[in-house]
């Protein structure tokens, strides 16, 4: 029969997600540190790592890491308890993303605090034998306390070692290392980025080219598409992992299935009608796609624009303040799933041959830049399609500079873009292809006169 007093009812792989909890959630530690006893668990490796654990965080205020348990493990004098530590750890990370921790730590926290309440009302007897009935009910306060919310925020002056922390701020990185560099590794968990074009420039484009990237390197991407069909839009990843025109594929489709195959994670491709959907819609299908054992880290919705704001009824009345709201929403959905979002936003007319597009060139709402955390927009002339290059601008960076210029070499037939630092060689020859604009217009032409002068 179980022992009812220790965690060993609730079996093993409870114990071991209760463990990961700890390593991998600070708060819930802060949370269930004065009242999570070692000996609840019931193995001596568990206790082992709960006591250190535990430890650590009275004197440092985080958790410790994989390096701190290595350290401390070195440390062990009993060959038989140092093997089975090792191999308990390596059982706990596998659980540190499980679906059900935040299940784990609520009924973790009830047993604590009913231990605690329990182990109050016992003492509560020799107290009333003794006549100190005011201690009865500082104890049983005391008890009522237990495994409160203790966070009241960042303490700047003791909390020191949490800014340090290595990786504390998880980034999905885009495939373009010189936009990487300057966001600090690229969009962080609960940031939102955001691409600005005129229409038929590009913008969706480098949504893809940011799904189809994270897709490759094992992620789970959700990309939603509100102007496109989901067909359509799949044929544009599948040029982009094959390298053949869309226009071709019908031609070559083993070249796609076995480029597709290649892919370690998951791409999801949901379509909305324009200006029917909400931030309410694309959550309740991300709880869906959880429901079903796809849990995104990464989203990308092609494009916010044309989302519908959650307190409008009717599809068709915008104004500064309906986007407003619905950009708002957005990153309240990343930071709720806890995933970075790009979504992409469109430029005014008269950016159509600007040479960088500036903030001011944002359509319908500037707030759009206020809520967002990287906004870069990409400007490409007539000259730029014909010679297939382009001017990325950083308009805003929370995580590093902006105001920087990137050129840009794009594909447009197999959605391939490529995005260089100036100082490089091949940064070099897309900014002498945009220098002579001029020259590729004519040289353009006179292709086309030549054709026709052919075909008569």
């Amino acid at each position: 029969m179980q022992n009812q007093d220790t965690l060993s009812f609730y079996g093993t792989t409870f114990q071991t997600k209760v463990l990961a909890c700890l390593i991998k959630d600070r708060q819930f530690l802060q949370q269930i540190h004065d009242i999570l006893d070692p000996k609840y668990f019931s193995s001596e490796a568990a206790q082992w790592i709960a006591k250190s654990t535990l430890e650590y965080f009275t004197k440092y205020k985080s958790p410790p890491t994989l390096e701190v348990f290595k350290v401390q493990i070195d440390e062990i004098e009993v060959d038989l308890l140092k093997t089975t530590v090792v191999e308990n750890l390596k059982e706990i990370l596998k659980y540190v993303d499980a679906d059900d921790l935040q299940f784990i730590k609520d009924r973790s926290l009830d047993f604590c605090k009913n231990q605690k309440l329990k182990g109050a009302i016992l003492n509560s007897v020799q107290l009333l034998q003794s006549g100190k009935y005011d201690e009865i009910k500082l104890t049983i306060d005391e008890a009522m306390k237990a495994g409160s919310d203790r966070n009241v925020g960042h303490d700047y002056a003791t909390d020191i070692e949490a800014r340090f922390v290595e990786n504390k701020r998880s980034c999905i990185p885009t495939p373009w290392d010189v936009l990487n560099e300057i966001m600090d590794g690229g969009l962080g968990v609960g940031e939102m980025g955001v691409f600005v074009a005129p229409a038929g420039i590009g913008k969706s484009m480098a949504l893809v080219n940011i799904a189809a990237y994270a897709a490759k390197q094992g992620m789970n991407v959700i990309y939603y598409t509100l102007e496109l069909s989901e067909t359509y839009v799949g044929a544009r990843f599948d040029s982009h992992y094959s390298g053949i025109p869309s226009q071709d594929l019908k031609y070559h489709k083993e070249e796609v299935e076995k480029a597709v195959q290649q892919l370690k994670g998951n791409l999801i491709i949901k379509y909305y009608p324009t200006k029917t959907a909400t931030v309410n819609s694309i959550s309740a299908h991300i709880d869906k796609c959880i429901m079903q054992g796809i849990k995104p880290d990464l989203i990308l919705v092609d494009y916010a624009d044309l989302l519908r704001d959650v307190n409008t009824k009717g599809g068709n009345t915008r104004n500064d303040i309906m986007l407003g709201n619905i950009y708002e929403d957005l990153r309240g959905l990343a930071g709720t799933y806890q995933v970075p979002l790009y979504t992409a936003s469109q430029a005014n007319r008269s950016a159509l041959e600007e040479d960088i597009i500036e903030a001011d060139k944002i359509a319908e709402a500037y707030s759009k830049v206020m809520v967002a955390d990287f906004v870069v927009s990409l400007s490409r002339k007539v000259s730029d399609k014909i010679s297939g290059t382009g001017r990325w601008h950083v308009i805003k960076n929370r995580f590093g500079p902006d105001g920087l210029t990137f050129p840009s070499k794009m594909n447009m037939a197999i959605s391939k873009i490529d995005i260089f630092a100036e100082n490089t060689i091949l940064g070099q020859e897309a900014k002498n292809l945009m220098k002579n604009d001029d020259q590729v217009i004519r040289k353009a032409l006179a292709n086309k006169f030549s054709e026709l002068n052919n075909l008569i």
